[in-house]
């Protein structure tokens, strides 16, 4: 409230409080044509995409094929940076501390959602953090079985694990994978008990699988579809909401046991404040690049889908898992060794 003198407002401070208004207005108005400008320009240099994963894993593969068309569209070279270390914490975290100027990018997978409710403190938190660019691709994680097994379908596994309690056991790339969580959501949901073995990666998983050392494996797609091409081992379903165009013959576990559904996933965050347009930049050029049908094609030879997505679907899509995961990973009691 302006000072009054004598029931009148002191002119001196009206013209001062108007003149800081103004001020203060163009002041906005400097900032906000500063970052227009900057995003009209971006990028002017090569974009670094940390991937929080060893090469010639999933995550590289999905991010060198896109790397290159991405490139084109945006005009400047696209780097892979790998940082892998600590289930993908280590690249996580340095993505979380860099620039927030559309020059760091972080490029991961769907254990983004699975990490901050298994670790009990990580550095970053993935929604403050973090500003999602888009989804790239979802790749279905798969339930197979060494032919051994008496079962072909997910009722008579289900009737298999309820007759024999304890008894199955199942290989998964790790704990607290989106594999190991499949398992144990499917556990959750139907009561049958079966023993979790944990993998360093799905070449060793399926390979224990196609032995006979474990009777079940939840992996990739593209880990184990060409074993089950070949009659080596006896896909079940996967864990997706729909069936994939990859392997459209094959059932979803939700067909059997509703709601029994993990949704693995390739995406793009940018630290958080980066600048809304350069965000709305980035989003479009993901777009343009996964409706390529060369892109499609690429991705679907190794078992995934294209899927982009706007920066608040993306947002929406990690506020639940988030909230999943953490239900799943409480009641199965799942802990990091």
């Amino acid at each position: 409230m302006l000072p009054m003198n004598g029931g009148k407002p002191n002119n001196r401070r009206v013209v001062a409080a108007r003149v800081l208004a103004a001020w203060l207005l163009l002041m906005g108005l400097g900032s906000f044509t500063a970052a227009a400008q900057d995003a009209k320009d971006y990028p002017t240099k090569p974009i670094r995409f940390i991937v929080p994963y060893p090469p010639a894993g999933g995550t590289d593969v999905v991010a060198r094929i896109l790397s290159e068309p991405l490139a084109a569209a945006l005009g400047q070279p696209i780097i892979i940076d790998n940082r892998g270390g600590a289930a993908g914490n280590l690249g996580t975290d340095l993505a979380a501390k860099a620039a927030p100027d559309g020059y760091t990018i972080l490029f991961t997978l769907s254990s983004h959602t699975i990490n901050p409710k298994l670790y009990d403190k990580l550095p970053f938190d993935v929604e403050r953090d973090f500003v999602p660019v888009s989804l790239a691709a979802l790749s279905p994680q798969i339930l197979v079985a060494h032919p051994s097994v008496p079962a072909n379908n997910m009722r008579e596994l289900i009737a298999l694990a309820k007759a024999q309690p304890g008894k199955l056991n199942y290989a998964s790339v790790g704990t607290g994978s989106p594999a190991h969580i499949a398992g144990e959501l499917l556990k959750l949901k139907t009561g049958v008990d079966m023993v979790h073995v944990p993998y360093k990666g799905g070449g060793p998983a399926i390979a224990d699988t196609l032995g006979g050392q474990v009777q079940l494996a939840i992996v990739t797609l593209p880990a184990a579809i060409q074993y089950v091409k070949a009659g080596r081992l006896k896909a079940l379903a996967i864990a997706s909401d729909k069936r994939s165009a990859a392997a459209p013959d094959i059932p979803t576990i939700a067909e059997t046991v509703p709601d029994c559904v993990v949704n693995s996933w390739y995406g793009a965050l940018a630290p958080a404040k980066t600048p809304a347009a350069i965000v709305a930049k980035l989003q479009a050029a993901f777009v343009k690049v996964l409706a390529m049908p060369e892109v499609k094609e690429k991705l679907f030879a190794q078992g995934a889908e294209a899927a982009s997505s706007t920066s608040a679907e993306f947002a929406s899509r990690i506020h639940a898992e988030l909230t999943q995961w953490e239900y799943v990973i409480r009641e199965a009691k799942i802990k990091v060794e």
